[in-house]
């Protein structure tokens, strides 16, 4: 029989001091808070033995070749990487960031920001592995949902009105996010940032795409980016 390991989920030990997150409709279309969407992210699962595993190009790349698929489909490490910049940002632990993943299998996941991600990739993988089977994962010290899959398309989860921004090394509108944050409505803003390899995000809800650096950047360092840019703007050390 088919087994699936069991990864336990922590809390961030700051849980317990971060402030309320927006909980009426009122609220989550008001209050300011940072919402980033990883885009295309690669969490797909793969049945290797009798267990599953998060598909990587480094432990299933005869399965890719068998299937004739590209490496850059089975790149979860880059997900990671955002995840961990993401969630570890003072920005979170203030409440002010919520971070959704669209995968390239179309699944949608909300990330509860008192998620405290796996520091190791061999954990992370274990833990993905079962929110996509089980579609939630709850805190192993309480009833608290850390993950869950929620219903597609992602526009039903943003609030009405908020600015909707796509990050692209292609754009040609370049911009010094310390210097662009502030021109931005003081509510709720949505930015979408591409969790693959290669490419560009195509999101048809994307009002407008934005580069913030000359160089092509990975999408952990555009995560670090905006952190850092929305807790200078409001005030987070």
């Amino acid at each position: 029989h088919t087994h699936t390991e069991t990864h336990q989920a922590k809390m961030d030990p700051d849980a317990d001091r971060a402030p309320r997150l927006p909980k009426t409709q009122h609220e989550k279309e008001t209050q300011r808070r940072l919402i980033v969407i990883l885009e295309e992210a690669c969490l797909e699962t793969v049945k290797r033995g009798q267990k599953f595993e998060l598909m990587n190009c480094d432990d299933h790349l005869h399965i890719l070749r068998k299937n004739k698929r590209p490496l850059e489909d089975a790149r979860p490490d880059i997900c990671h990487q955002c995840l961990l910049q993401l969630m570890d940002s003072p920005l979170n632990k203030a409440g002010l960031l919520q971070v959704y993943i669209h995968t390239k299998k179309n699944v949608l996941i909300e990330m509860n920001p008192q998620t405290r991600i796996p520091r190791t990739f061999k954990r992370f993988s274990g833990l993905m592995v079962q929110l996509l089977h089980k579609l939630s994962i709850r805190a192993v010290d309480g009833p608290v949902k850390l993950m869950k899959v929620v219903k597609n398309p992602v526009e039903r989860h943003l609030p009405a009105g908020a600015r909707r921004i796509g990050t692209s090394c292609n754009s040609k509108k370049l911009v010094r996010l310390e210097d662009f944050v502030p021109t931005l409505p003081d509510g709720p803003v949505v930015w979408v940032v591409g969790a693959m390899a290669v490419g560009a995000v195509e999101a048809d809800y994307v009002e407008e795409e934005i580069a913030i650096s000359e160089y092509a950047l990975s999408g952990a360092a555009v995560c670090g980016k905006l952190c850092n840019a929305y807790e200078q703007h409001w005030g987070v050390l």
